[in-house]
């Protein structure tokens, strides 16, 4: 089993990606193979409403030339995706939205190339806005009818300065807690 990670955070090592490696964490005591990708200093932009995924069905974006056709085809590979930001004006990153709308178009061309895979949104936040972008993310799964793991809080962790968020304790127990309960779906699923 395979969940692939996605970083939208324009600080390649900072807060959102020592969320995610808390909560891969988990998945390797699993037995759990675990791959991040970060977005950090990629040109992603968004979808241009071309139609052109649902024309050919190839499961690729028209738009070449950047990082999201590869994105595509390892959540088509991976069992398990997560999408992790932090919070830009109460929502996700530039980079974030760009890979959601031009991914989600391809799956969704694509007979719904990421229907029953586990999904799981992660956040970094200074103070406000965390919800909304847990939301953003979180609809990505839903529409592309995806299984989406609880925690025992929302996925959030605290922290403005890179590394501010190794001390949230409360934000990396949650995400220990929720690649805890990620692994166990992942494990039901794939009896």
């Amino acid at each position: 089993m395979k969940v692939v990670a996605f970083n939208g955070s324009a600080r390649k090592d900072g807060n959102t990606a020592i969320l995610v490696n808390a909560l891969f964490r988990e998945l390797k005591k699993a037995g759990i193979e675990t791959e991040l990708v970060q977005l950090a200093g990629k040109k992603i932009p968004g979808c241009i409403a071309c139609m052109k995924c649902f024309e050919k069905k190839d499961r690729q974006c028209a738009i070449k030339g950047d990082i999201v056709n590869g994105c595509i085809e390892k959540m088509a590979k991976a069992d398990g995706i997560v999408l992790a930001s932090p919070t830009y004006y109460a929502d996700i990153s530039a980079g974030m939205k760009a890979l959601i709308e031009r991914a989600g178009f391809v799956a969704r061309a694509n007979d719904d190339l990421f229907r029953r895979k586990i999904g799981a949104s992660v956040v970094a936040v200074r103070r406000g806005g965390a919800i909304h972008a847990f939301d953003s993310m979180n609809h990505f799964f839903f529409i592309n009818q995806m299984v989406v793991p609880g925690s025992s809080y929302w996925n959030v962790g605290i922290g403005l300065a890179p590394g501010d968020v190794k001390h949230d304790e409360e934000g990396l127990a949650t995400m220990r807690t929720l690649g805890q309960n990620m692994a166990w779906l992942l494990e039901k699923c794939n009896k």
